[in-house]
């Protein structure tokens, strides 16, 4: 894919020449081209730019054939043939354009639609021929651009020919050779305009000579060209790679140490860099690639030498390099795909100290990286135990005296020690060596002077997955927690958050992981260690009470996740208590008394302070419910001494009220007026003495009237949202009483002056208003809103139904409904009016689910849901019309409604109700199956699926294919909601919620005949069979994840009443709880662990795996949580030992040792500079031989640059080091000296049986010592003074002419 170095690259023609420029003016032709074909030009603009193309193509062609005539040395002649060539090209495919336009045109003229992309890389629709055969005519014919590329590789070639005769005397002198900086920019442009041939056709890729093409760039790869040359021919090499078999042929080619010296140059080329770099990624895309669907995991092999990967991984190391980044990256791809290759040249070395010390961003990266090969036997063989990963924990482990400007890079590696510890790997790998890494961890919190240990707690609250709520801040400032209240906008928020209430038993998958998590660090001394806190100091500190506040959580953890037995020992906490028994220490007792206590206040205020959601609703004992009784009392209280007011209090209160005096209803006594209507005017007597004798009811309404222009007009603030309120208190009251239902229907004009504004919208009325009523800006900004809430009120009674009848609401809200620009009118109407009553507030309702504007439809379907979520018992209405918006047309709308289908049918009554509808839901694919998937849960949806064939057919699509799909969801939901940076809001993590999914085979076996049907097909037995073959299998990544397919079906079955004895029969549980303790693959055992999880869901199940000492965790009442822990811990989560593979290197590396003085000292000199306590005397002794006469040919020699770079390619050496020995040598890099040195890797090399004397073997003092069990490149980059004794043993054994080190003498080390 071109980047901006493309476009820089493609863009740094200069033409000099006829030449050069012929070849960009072909290429300004190509991109004019496809600029016209991309505008959207009238026909005959078009014709006239494609005319105007072919003119000019017509002239070069005559100029270049005109230029011919000329002599002209050999390599002009060639480029200009060849430009010749590509011209030739162009007008035939012009011609051919201008053809299709021409037919373009007459179909246009005929009135037939063209069609045209939208943009480029858009892929043609499936089954539109016409627009894909004409894409294909738009493209250059093939055959034009394949003779193009052949013409751009052999004016390649030709720019590296010699001259073979020179120019005629009578030639120009202008003509007579052609300068570098020309050269350079010929090869520039040719290889662009050959790149813009390969993305235009991919065919041309397929069908070009990659050897050909790489032997016509490699002069371009001289160190005489440019840099942007260089980087073009990288650029080329790139865009002509297809598959893996033109990888594997690069690999061939003579690129490696052109590949090298690029890698090494400094930041002033960072444009070739780029490229190189570029390259190598694109190889590794390329083989990364699945080539068949079967395949083992590191079978595949990168087409890269080592000499490429030692200097890329020297790139990835150097700090400063502006492209570590992304070579880190491409390292951690590498390693996943050839971890043999990168083991060979030191990238593990480097990954591991990039892990634990590198740039923070790839901490996860890195990570995850290695979480993948300790997944797998075969590559985690690739690790030292006890040494390697462990390099990750380094900034935790190693934090003591380090400062408080060592807590960013804590921060960084507590995140790193999450997302290892969250997943099966990297928990199972601390476990080895008996929780070494583990306890490391948890020791961290012994040392009294380390002040960061804030950073270790906040990461096990996060590990833990503890929320942490206000009131923590209260707890660990050392407040008491009565004095704590919660927030006066806390019940309104719970009673705002309308959650699905769930069984408090739902089994969760992040609980299950977590309780093994509070298992492993318990056993490994966490509540020791918080307790060893909590003795620094008897006065208390934050620091401590943070330790107390996770110790109470833990112990609230176990007690929830755990099983008693095993949170019993937890909870103890014997520590805690010896030191509040110890009456010999003081200050033991008074740290042991104030952690119990802090526990025992923390315990008694959660509850308190941190009410359930799911079950928000009010306790009979709590403190404020006599507050809430009284305050019920002292209302009916009021309401019955108002009823039996007398005439004269009566008379009173109405004038007390400033109705009768004035009409400015900010003077009006609002209090009273609320008394008044919500007591006295409930009677029957006093509403009839209020409406007739002292006209009071008739003044208050005309307030209310639209058109008065007093209520309508009051801005909407809280503070007037109270007259809504009075407003509908009022008609409430009135419909109590035949006199008020009169005087509403027949005195009063405010139900037909709101008649009269839904008739100011009407478009069948004919009379339309500029400023109606129910406009948009009055019912944002003005208590307009309030008269769709009056008439909600009304709807609320049969008699208010009927006044609405009467007026014709209904029928305005029919009419309302057709309006395409005000959908908040109607959203308005349903959302307010009462469905309790059947008639039109129902039809309504319906008329909107069916609305033509799909945000009506949506609108009222999400409101619909919101009554069937309300509502206390299953209403069937509601059932039926949720029903219908299943087969509406926007799938939008569809999915929104089998979303509140599957809430509602969590319960069984509402489940049963929709099972006897019968729906048909065969329209809707994916998105039905959840709810499919319930109806199976029961005897008669099983049945009507069974009879509609879903049955058959799902269960032959789950056992071939949707059991794979399955485990993928349930892996990738468990790495989201484990992973450090997860998202609340993530769609995954909402839709699993930790719930573990329904399964087909898990739902099937709820019913009698379901069982009966898994019998008959015999699907159990097979998938049994195949966990009793492969159940330890360690290669095979698709067995692997069949196993763990079958694996969770099994689980699912054996979860039910019904299905446990299917796994009895067959007597899988054994073998699943051996797979559970000796299976190599982690994730595997993970699996597992879940399953057995859900088999332990039962009693009879939690029973069975009671005897195989796997304890099931029990609710309070005694019943299984699907919660299962094993009591063996070490057994499950000790993976075995392994011993560290041996890198293979290639025997054939050797090479014979140099027969000259000169040639031996510098090489010496050179492979001691990969020895950081020598390698300055190195570089001094080798600048001193530099400038000496007698050393000037063996830096200019073949055979000493070759040694050169096998030592630079066999050994670990610094990026700036690398530099130094490229820029000693005085031999330019190009073609002839790449095949120089191909040769001398023949003549060099040596033999198989070839024995190094002692003496050439000894003359070398490196960083990595004589002999080796690791490999050179598994080093650190620190060495000991083990360095310095073996020179001097070397030295004592063969004396060196030239000494690099001062002469000392090591007792002990003579022979």
């Amino acid at each position: 894919m071109p980047t901006s170095i493309d476009q820089e690259n493609s863009g740094t023609s200069h033409p000099a020449n006829v030449s050069s420029s012929s070849q960009s003016t072909a290429l300004e032709t190509t991109n004019q081209l496809h600029d016209s074909e991309g505008t959207n030009r009238d026909y005959d603009n078009q014709l006239d730019t494609l005319n105007a193309l072919l003119e000019r193509e017509n002239r070069i062609k005559e100029g270049a054939e005109r230029f011919l005539k000329l002599p002209l040395n050999e390599t002009m002649r060639l480029q200009v043939e060849s430009e010749l060539e590509m011209a030739t090209g162009e007008i035939e495919s012009l011609t051919r354009k201008i053809e299709l336009e021409t037919s373009r045109g007459r179909r246009r003229k005929n009135g037939v639609p063209v069609n045209r992309r939208k943009f480029a890389g858009q892929a043609p629709p499936v089954g539109v021929r016409f627009r894909a055969d004409s894409d294909d005519r738009d493209r250059d014919d093939f055959r034009t651009a394949l003779a193009q590329a052949n013409a751009c590789i052999k004016s390649l070639s030709s720019l590296s020919r010699p001259i073979t005769s020179p120019p005629p005397a009578s030639s120009p002198s202008s003509t007579s050779s052609i300068s570098a900086a020309d050269n350079d920019r010929s090869r520039i442009d040719i290889m662009n305009q050959f790149v813009c041939i390969l993305q235009r056709s991919l065919r041309v890729r397929y069908e070009v000579n990659l050897p050909e093409v790489v032997q016509a760039i490699i002069p371009a790869l001289s160190d005489r060209c440019s840099m942007r040359c260089r980087a073009a021919a990288y650029r080329l090499v790139r865009h002509a790679l297809v598959d893996s078999d033109s990888a594997e042929e690069l690999h061939k080619q003579p690129l490696e140490w052109f590949i090298v010296k690029s890698l090494a140059r400094d930041n002033k080329h960072a444009i070739e860099r780029e490229q190189v770099i570029k390259l190598i990624r694109t190889i590794v895309d390329i083989v990364s690639e699945p080539r068949d669907r079967r395949g083992v995991n590191g079978t595949k092999t990168i087409p890269l030498s080592e000499p490429i990967m030692r200097a890329f991984v020297a790139v990835a190391e150097h700090a400063e390099d502006p492209f570590r980044p992304i070579c880190v990256q491409t390292l951690a791809e590498m390693i996943l795909i050839d971890i043999d290759l990168v083991a060979r040249s030191g990238g593990i070395r480097f990954l591991l100290h990039a892990l634990g010390e590198g740039p923070v961003e790839a901490g996860p990266i890195l990570a995850a990286t290695f979480l993948h090969i300790i997944d797998s036997p075969r590559t985690r063989a690739y690790l030292h135990l006890g040494t390697d990963l462990e390099i990750a924990l380094s900034a935790i482990t190693d934090a003591y005296g380090k400062g408080a400007d060592h807590a960013d890079r804590m921060r960084s590696c507590t995140k790193i020690i999450q997302l290892m510890l969250r997943t099966w790997s990297g928990l199972m790998y601390f476990c080895l060596g008996d929780q070494h890494a583990i306890k490391s961890i948890v020791n961290t919190l012994r040392i009294p002077s380390l002040e960061t240990r804030e950073i270790v707690l906040d990461m096990f609250f996060d590990l833990f997955n503890i929320k942490a709520p206000q009131w923590y801040k209260t707890f660990i400032d050392g407040r008491r927690l009565t004095m704590y209240r919660k927030p006066r906008a806390f019940a309104d928020q719970l009673a705002d958050q309308k959650l699905p209430e769930k069984a408090p038993e739902t089994l969760k998958l992040t609980d299950q992981y977590i309780a093994l998590l509070v298992l492993v660090f318990a056993d490994a001394g966490l509540i020791d260690a918080l307790t060893a806190m909590l003795e620094e100091c008897t006065t208390g500190s934050n620091l401590s009470r943070k330790a107390t506040l996770l110790m109470a959580e833990v112990m609230h953890m176990a007690n929830r996740v755990l099983p008693l037995g095993v949170a019993a020992k937890i909870q103890a906490v014997p520590r805690v208590f010896n030191l509040a028994a110890d009456y010999n220490r003081g200050e033991h007792r008074i740290v042991g008394t104030s952690a119990l206590s802090a526990i025992d206040s923390f315990n008694r205020n959660r509850l308190r302070l941190q009410p359930s959601v799911r079950n928000a609703r009010p306790r009979a004992n709590s403190a404020e419910d006599a507050v809430r009784r009284g305050q019920r009392q002292v209302e009916q209280v009021k309401i019955k001494m108002g009823m039996q007011m007398d005439d004269k209090t009566f008379q009173s209160s109405l004038l007390e009220t400033q109705v009768m005096l004035t009409k400015d209803s900010a003077k009006w006594n609002f209090e009273m007026l609320q008394e008044l209507i919500e007591g006295p005017l409930l009677n029957p007597k006093r509403l009839e003495e209020a409406i007739k004798v002292a006209r009071f009811m008739r003044r208050l309404l005309s307030f209310f009237h639209p058109f008065t222009h007093r209520f309508s007009d009051l801005p909407r603030k809280q503070p007037n949202v109270r007259w809504v309120r009075l407003g509908c208190s009022l008609l409430t009251t009135l419909l109590a009483s035949p006199d008020g239902i009169r005087f509403l229907a027949s005195e009063d004009d405010l139900l037909k002056q709101i008649v009269k504004c839904f008739a100011q919208l009407d478009p069948f009325n004919g009379t339309s208003e500029s400023d109606p009523m129910f406009s948009k800006y009055r019912l944002s900004e003005t208590l307009t809103y309030g008269y769709f809430e009056m008439l909600g009120t009304l709807s609320k009674h049969a008699e208010g139904i009927e006044l609405m009848e009467k007026f014709k609401f209904f029928t305005a809200f029919y009419h309302l409904s057709e309006l395409r620009d005000r959908e908040d009118l109607i959203t308005a109407v349903i959302t307010n009016l009462d469905y309790t009553i059947d008639g039109h507030p129902r039809i309504v309702l319906s008329k909107a689910l069916t609305s033509s504007d799909v945000r009506t439809r949506l609108y009222a379907t999400n409101h619909l849901g919101d009554l069937i979520r309300d509502s206390i018992t299953p209403v069937a209405w509601t059932l039926r019309l949720l029903l219908t918006q299943i087969y509406d047309q926007a799938p939008e709308v569809c999915e929104l409604a089998i979303q509140f289908l599957e809430d509602a049918c969590d319960a069984m009554e509402v489940l049963q109700l929709v099972v006897e509808m019968q729906p048909t839901m065969d329209h809707l694919g994916e998105i039905g199956h959840p709810l499919l998937l319930k109806f199976m849960s029961t005897p008669m949806g099983f049945r009507y699926l069974y009879s509609a064939g879903y049955i058959d057919r799902e269960m032959d699509m789950w056992f071939h294919d949707r059991n794979i799909y399955y485990v993928v969801e349930v892996e990738i939901f468990l790495s989201k909601v484990f992973s450090s940076e997860a998202a609340e809001d993530d769609e995954d993590v909402l839709a699993f919620d930790g719930v573990v999914p329904p399964h087909f085979y898990g739902e099937m076996s709820k019913t009698e005949l379901g069982c009966q049907v898994l019998s008959e097909k015999g699907h159990f037995s097979e998938f049994s069979h195949f966990i009793k073959q492969h159940g330890l299998e360690s290669e095979d990544l698709e067995l692997i994840l069949k196993l763990k397919s079958i694996l969770w079906a099994v689980g699912n079955v054996g979860a039910t009443e019904g299905g446990l004895p299917f796994l009895e029969e067959e007597e899988i549980i054994p073998a699943i709880l051996e797979i559970a303790g000796h299976s190599l693959i982690p994730s595997v055992r993970g699996t597992c662990f879940f399953v057995l999880g859900l088999i332990s869901s039962t009693s009879q199940g939690a029973e069975i795996l009671d005897d195989y000492r796997w304890e099931a965790t029990l609710s309070p009442l005694g019943v299984p949580t699907g919660l299962c822990i094993p009591l063996d811990l070490d057994k499950f989560i000790s993976l075995p030992a392994w011993d560290p593979v041996g890198i293979k290197r290639d025997g054939d590396s050797r090479l014979i040792p140099p027969t000259s003085h000169t040639d031996l000292e510098v090489i010496s000199a050179i492979e001691n500079l990969s020895n950081t306590v020598i390698a300055n005397a190195a570089s001094r002794s080798l600048a001193r031989m530099k400038s000496r006469p007698e050393y000037r040919s063996a830096f200019s020699s073949p055979s000493v640059f070759f040694r050169a770079l096998h030592a630079i390619s066999t050994q670990r050496y610094r990026l700036p080091v690398r530099r130094y020995i490229f820029d000693l040598f005085t031999a330019e890099l190009d073609g002839e000296l790449a095949l120089e040195l191909s040769a001398c890797a023949n003549s060099l090399r040596a033999p198989p049986m070839f024995k190094q004397s002692e003496a050439h073997i000894n003359r070398v003092v490196s960083m990595f010592g004589l002999k080796h069990t690791r490999g050179a490149s598994e080093s650190d980059d620190e060495d000991d003074d083990m360095d310095d004794t073996v020179d001097e043993m070397v030295n004592d054994r063969n004396p060196v002419i030239i000494t690099l080190r001062p002469v000392s003498r090591i007792i002990g080390f003579d022979k």
